[in-house]
């Protein structure tokens, strides 16, 4: 079993800043490309940062320059800095990724498969 949890969502007011981390845990042979989607009340999920496993990003033109996203491959752990928070951010951040797991029963890898954390919320006060 492969899980994603998600830590480090909470209230801030305008201008203030968050840590977002996902750690990956399970029977996990190799992670691919690691992102974070948002959801807000009444709209849809929207990519907000993703990074391969080899470091590339990309982002939301929302969030360009305030926002980084970073992963720690020993860790199977990826985050996302949150800087000069509107109110706008508020939504649930979800952890997505693409992850290889190792079936020991098989002996054999299996995947990718696409995997979502629990959510976390994250409030942006005026």
């Amino acid at each position: 079993q492969v899980q994603l949890v998600e830590s480090g969502g909470g209230l801030v007011q305008a201008g203030g800043s968050l840590r977002l981390s996902c750690a990956v845990s399970g029977s996990i042979f190799s992670i691919n490309a690691m992102g974070w989607y948002r959801q807000a009340p009444g709209k849809q999920r929207e990519l907000v940062a993703a990074i391969t496993s080899g470091g590339s990003t990309n982002y939301a033109d929302s969030v360009k320059g305030r926002f980084t996203i970073s992963r720690d491959n020993a860790k199977n752990t990826v985050y996302l800095q949150m800087n000069s928070l509107k109110p706008e951010d508020t939504a649930v951040y979800y952890c997505n990724a693409d992850i290889n797991s190792f079936n020991p029963g098989s002996w054999s890898v299996e995947g990718p498969l696409n995997y979502w954390g629990q959510g976390t919320q994250v409030t942006v006060s005026s």
